[in-house]
This record gives structure tokens, sequence and C-alpha cells, in this order.
């Protein structure tokens, strides 16, 4: 009889233990957060990423997270430097070349005082007497020639006097040639150029007297030697 009771029990026991196994409740998860799925696939691909072998990028293929216009654009802006820096030495140098050999720099007209005033002095006089002719004195015309003019000024004088010596027995021609205003545009060392303005007056002594009036505007070249200026060449702007 006990031995039954005993079997019994050992039965029961049996069974709860079985039915404590079976009713054992399954483990709750966790409600899982989107955005660390994210990171965590993320590190995941990260870690994936250093485990795989590097390739060398190619030629043409820029390095990792450098854009390819920079080591295209950087030479491509060096050599247009380069060049607009060659042209603006270039210019330097021929603008600083210009300006050493223009006459302008060397003319002193306006800074030597004394020498611009006795040029102006001398060429005034020396063209009032070579301008200057009188039918009764032509040997004081030819004196004049000698003292004042030089050079091509001769045989330019002697073309432009030509017809004023031709008439000037017949009609008794008087020319008087009185210079109202001269400046000097180029003074270096021993050369001159000067712009003259003069008033010219012609006058007939025969039976009728008559006298005519007229401008001119011309320009002498000149140069000094044995302390004279002289007349070189003579431009009156007819070409």
């Amino acid at each position: 009889m006990s031995t039954t009771r005993h079997l019994v029990n050992r039965q029961r026991r049996l069974a709860t233990v079985a039915a404590e196994r079976t009713a054992t409740p399954a483990p709750v998860r966790e409600p899982v957060d989107p955005e660390t799925v994210l990171d965590e696939s993320a590190q995941d691909d990260d870690a994936a990423d250093e485990a795989r072998p590097q390739e060398k990028p190619g030629k043409d293929e820029p390095p990792s997270g450098r854009p390819a216009r920079l080591r295209i654009g950087l030479p491509a802006v060096l050599c247009a430097l380069t060049v607009l820096l060659g042209a603006f030495a270039a210019w330097a140098f021929t603008s600083a070349a210009t300006l050493n050999d223009d006459p302008g720099r060397r003319n002193t007209a306006l800074t030597d005082i004394a020498r611009t005033s006795e040029v102006k002095g001398q060429i005034t006089e020396a063209v009032g007497a070579v301008f200057s002719y009188n039918y009764a004195s032509p040997a004081k015309a030819g004196t004049a020639v000698k003292k004042y003019l030089t050079g091509k000024a001769v045989q330019q004088h002697t073309d432009m006097l030509a017809e004023v010596r031709a008439q000037a027995p017949k009609q008794k021609l008087v020319l008087t040639t009185t210079v109202t205003e001269s400046g000097v545009e180029l003074l270096d060392g021993d050369r001159a150029r000067l712009i003259i303005f003069a008033d010219q007056s012609n006058t007939r002594t025969g039976k009728s007297e008559e006298t005519t009036y007229a401008a001119a505007m011309f320009a002498v070249d000149a140069v000094r030697r044995d302390g004279t200026w002289r007349i070189s060449a003579i431009d009156t702007f007819t070409r």
C-alpha cells in the first residue's frame, strides 16, 4: 500500500516539473530603435571597408576625398600667371627703354632757363636778319646768311627767297620780317628746335608805293658753335 502511494507521489512530482518546464515564458525582447540599427549597420560597413584591401588610384582617378578639378586646375592657373607675369615684365622693360630713349626725357628747355633764353634771343635775331631783304643793299642779306645759317638751311633759304631776289630790283622791294613770338620745343645740349611766329611786310617803293602784310609760322633747328646759335634747318610745314 505504501509502495503504491510512493509511486503516485513520484508521478505527480514528475508531472509538476514537466508542467513548469513547459510553462516557462519566452524572453521578452526590448523595442528596437531604428537609428541604433542604422548606426550599427554603418559601423559594420566601415569595419568591412577597413578589412577590404585598398586599391591604388589610377592615373586618371583622383585620390579618395579630393576633387579631380583641383589637380587639373592648379597647373593651368600657374601657367596662366607665369604668362601674365612674363608679359608684364616685357612691357615694363620696353616702357623703361622707351622712356630712356625718348628725346623729351633729355629736354632741358624748361629747366635750363639761361640756355633757353640764350637760344631764343639769338635765333630771333637770326630769323629777322635772314628773312629780311632790301633791294638797295643785297649784300647785307648775303652777310646775314653766312653769319646765321649753316648746313641745309643755306640752300633752303636760297630757294625760299629766290623770287624776292629776282623781283626786288624791278619793283624796288623791301621785305621786313619781325619775330612776334618764339618757343623752344627742344633743348638738348648744343641742339635746339624752336617754333617761330613772325609778321612780314613787303613794300614796293616804285612809282606807286604799296605794302602787303602776312603772318608766318615755321620751325627751325639750331646748333650752337663757338658760343653762337645758328639755324641748321627750316621747316615750313608745307610737305
